[in-house]
């Protein structure tokens, strides 16, 4: 079987990005700088092969997708983005819509755990239920491995969240799920992947030169 390429993209920015407020499944749209960094995303992808696009439904993707295959010199598989909900963001439960600290002051052994990286460690429910980082892994590598053993040899845009990207590289290089994530995880940043019998390797990480604003000539 041929291999499918991933390229696997970070949503814009969000207003809550910017302040460390934590959004799970709560649907942020994007602010300005995140509109921004879409449509520099899109320009970036726009002359390279791109088959299909899928993202998360949640809106902060979907902008981000959408922009992604507005840019398109050539028509997609199919004429519109395809919405995942497996592609979403982890499930923060009763941590979602706080700030780090406030999680930090009012659920203080929950916020150790998750922390200290306990994958099988509960969170407070809120308006839905937590899921744990072992089952948030095990749906979002799932989902984008499905992906790509159901498009071989095409190439797919998938537009997720970080923790989606931080499952898929930890996948991709074998990394132990309890090992601090200590590589970057970039709004609006291109990372490649490829998927063979599935299984996920990488192939780049991190781009995010096409965010650097244009520098115009010193005589405009």
């Amino acid at each position: 079987m041929s291999p499918t390429t991933i390229i696997l993209i970070r949503h814009g920015e969000t207003a809550w990005n910017a302040e460390r407020r934590l959004q799970g499944h709560i649907d942020i749209a994007l602010n300005d700088e995140g509109l921004r960094q879409a449509a520099a995303t899109a320009e970036a992808l726009a002359s390279e092969r791109i088959d299909l696009v899928v993202s998360s439904d949640l809106q902060r993707a979907a902008l981000t997708a959408d922009a992604v295959a507005r840019t398109r010199a050539m028509p997609l598989v199919h004429a519109t983005v395809r919405r995942d909900p497996q592609l979403r963001e982890r499930c923060f439960g009763g941590f979602e819509g706080l700030l780090y600290a406030e999680i930090e002051q009012r659920f203080p052994v929950e916020f150790a755990a998750w922390q200290a990286r306990e994958i099988d460690a509960p969170m407070p429910s809120g308006a839905r239920v937590a899921e744990t980082f072992r089952q948030f892994y095990q749906r979002a590598v799932t989902a984008v491995i499905q992906w790509g053993d159901a498009h071989p040899g095409q190439t797919l845009a998938l537009v997720a969240h970080g923790g989606v990207l931080e499952c898929a590289y930890r996948a991709a290089l074998g990394l132990s799920l309890e090992t601090p994530r200590d590589f970057p995880v970039l709004n609006a940043s291109i990372n490649r992947f490829r998927v063979r019998d599935g299984k996920l390797s990488l192939v780049s990480w991190g781009e995010v030169g096409h965010l650097q604003p244009k520098v115009l000539d010193e005589l405009n």
